[in-house]
């Protein structure tokens, strides 16, 4: 095996040659599979479309951290960071280390994304207040920026004042080679859609981590890769190709569900579970799945469905799903 740093794979030859660039150049390579992980970024700040002023002292949690680890850089004294996440949190640290005070952590959600004792941890050694249920209406400044207004449910507005604006979390998967290549997209993860063995519609290219579904935790995506090996071997030993089989969905206030294909001879996803994603607090979710106007489960979880991290649901709940009754939907209460 060959590993090449300092490289990255830009495009397409065809279905099987990937062309990659370097310092060296560019060059061409060919497989007999192709296995993508390229992961999730951050959303900046136009993909959020938060009006305001331009001014500098805006950055996202990958930005940030280039810029204190790398680079050494002066942040600024006081910072806003939006969202809750676990990510958001890491972006506290990174600015603490910078020698910057985080003044608020909003989130729009009516509680923090992250786990309550983590928050609640936040507060106590970094200082920094949550704020929840507020969205970010501008961002004010001439130069640098001077203060961040918020937007409460019953329209109240707030400017708060700070030089240094973190925006953290709301992740997209880096899809644009399986978007150049064509491949099935799922509108609702913005990824490729997969069955449980990780295959794409694109015959021995795979799709692994974070570039499926936005986001988990580095050693959870990494499980992907080992469970993939199966996948990879049988198609160089002449099995199926592609991911087909029946669409898998969710109703609100579920947002997406990965694998979004169901193909019973796929086998089981990756530890057996399905990865949802919840825009509401749960806090004992009774998930249901329906399949042509029938009831296939239900069962009660005894964890939370909440909004910030991955909602695990045990996949034999699919069990009963067939390839002729069209679409799975899956729902929670």
């Amino acid at each position: 095996m060959r590993i090449m740093t300092s490289a990255m794979v830009t495009g397409w030859h065809d279905a099987h040659t990937v062309e990659v660039t370097s310092p060296g150049g560019r060059f061409l390579v060919d497989a007999d599979a192709i296995v993508i992980a390229t992961g999730a970024r951050e959303r900046p700040r136009h993909a959020r479309v938060i009006p305001g002023d331009r001014p500098d002292g805006i950055y996202n949690t990958g930005q940030l951290q280039q810029a204190v680890h790398l680079h050494h850089q002066r942040i600024g004294h006081r910072a806003v960071v939006v969202g809750s996440e676990l990510v958001s949190w890491s972006a506290v640290m990174t600015l603490r280390e910078a020698g910057c005070s985080t003044v608020l952590v909003a989130t729009s959600y009516d509680r923090p994304d992250t786990y309550a004792l983590l928050a609640r941890l936040g507060r106590l050694v970094f200082g920094a207040p949550v704020r929840t249920g507020v969205r970010v209406t501008r961002i004010i400044g001439r130069g640098r920026v001077s203060g961040v207004e918020f937007e409460d449910a019953a329209g109240r507005r707030e400017i708060v004042a700070c030089d240094t604006v973190v925006l953290s979390g709301d992740w997209i998967p880096d899809h644009e080679l399986f978007r150049l290549a064509g491949a099935d997209m799922d509108a609702r993860t913005k990824g490729p859609q997969v069955d449980a063995s990780l295959r794409t519609s694109i015959p021995g290219v795979f799709a692994i981590g974070n570039v499926v579904h936005p986001v988990d935790t580095a050693d959870v995506a990494a499980i992907d890769g080992r469970h993939v090996v199966a996948a990879v071997r049988a198609y160089l030993g002449g099995a199926a190709t592609t991911a087909d089989g029946v669409s898998v969905d969710v109703e609100a206030p579920l947002r997406w569900v990965a694998p979004s294909r169901y193909q019973p001879s796929a086998g089981a996803p990756p530890r057996d579970r399905l990865l949802l994603w919840t825009d509401r607090f749960v806090r004992f979710p009774v998930v249901t799945v329906l399949q042509g106007g029938r009831i296939l489960a239900s069962k009660r979880l005894w964890w939370p469905a909440a909004p910030g991290r991955v909602f695990r649901v045990p996949a034999a709940l699919l069990r009963g799903a067939t390839r002729t009754d069209g679409t799975i939907t899956i729902r929670v209460r």
